[in-house]
């Protein structure tokens, strides 16, 4: 099975500690890398990683809070000095274009490699990105300013061929991609061989959802249903549940009953507020509701 990877570069929210980096992430699916958000510190966390700098394609900005997005000069920046020449996609709302394309200028002169802004409508449920493996999907969420999180999900492959059948019946290598496709087999006495005795199913495709800044949303658990793997902003514990509603951000419980309700495999909590030294309270609350729920943190990379 081809990878498909999180790598957790940070998982705070906006005040800076000492314990953990501002929000960003790499997504990992078939040797393509994404990243998601790009807080302060990120291309620091990035050597950290060891992540190859040129193999990153496209970058997700969910938001234009700073946590988010005041990584992604300095990024573009370091890139260009690294001898970039492959061209940098940005998905992210679309007040940030003018203002990227201004510090471009002032901080980048003489890039040598082209950087692509692609508006995103965070009101619109909608197909952003597409390749021929994989596509990603905008999540309208609820903050202070416009906001979505992103899906990422596998397209379907083909079944899987079984060597000693094809050994067995000498089928060529030219008829492969034809049985793949769905085909049967006639053997030189002519007889037919089913599709399904020389094939086994093609693996499921695998889906992430990274749900940034947002208050509760009772009915998103509808647009990611059944994902394998969510990241859920969970910034209070239900101590301050006030808090959170006030500033459009949601506690671990709240998180919690999304991944239950989207019958998620795995829920991953992150954006601590920094009012908490240990997260164990939030992880606490959270696998109260939905048990399969994990910390993130810096340097861990989680397997979808």
């Amino acid at each position: 099975m081809e990878p498909f990877r999180v790598h957790i570069l940070g998982c705070g929210s906006a005040l800076p500690t000492l314990q953990h980096n501002a929000s960003s992430q790499v997504v990992e699916i078939r040797e393509k890398l994404f990243m998601v958000d790009c807080g302060e510190g990120t291309q620091v966390q990035l050597r950290r990683s060891r992540i190859r700098f040129t193999k990153l394609s496209a970058v997700f900005i969910s938001h234009l809070h700073g946590d988010h997005c005041l990584g992604l000069i300095g990024m573009i920046s370091t890139f260009g000095m690294l001898g970039r020449t492959a061209p940098l996609r940005i998905y992210a709302p679309a007040e940030l274009e003018n203002i990227l394309q201004q510090q471009i200028e002032l901080f980048c002169g003489g890039l040598e490699y082209k950087v692509e802004f692609h508006a995103v409508d965070t009101t619109k449920n909608q197909v952003i990105y597409e390749d021929r493996s994989v596509e990603v999907i905008s999540l309208p969420l609820k903050h202070r300013m416009p906001c979505c999180g992103f899906l990422f999900r596998e397209k379907p492959t083909r079944p899987h061929i079984k060597r000693d059948m094809i050994d067995y019946y000498q089928i060529p290598v030219s008829q492969i991609d034809n049985i793949k496709a769905g085909a049967d087999w006639v053997s030189a006495d002519g007889e037919v061989i089913p599709n399904s005795r020389l094939t086994t199913p093609a693996d499921a495709p695998r889906s992430y959802a990274y749900c940034s800044d947002t208050r509760y949303i009772p009915s998103l658990h509808k647009l990611i249903e059944g994902v394998d793997l969510l990241y859920h902003e969970s910034t209070y514990a239900d101590d301050n549940a006030e808090r959170a509603k006030i500033y459009a951000h949601s506690t671990a419980s709240q998180a919690a009953q999304v991944a239950r309700d989207a019958h998620a495999k795995k829920l991953l909590l992150g954006h601590y507020s920094a009012r908490y030294n240990q997260e164990d309270v939030l992880l606490n609350e959270a696998r109260a509701i939905f048990p399969e729920s994990y910390l993130s943190n810096e340097g861990a990379v989680i397997k979808v």
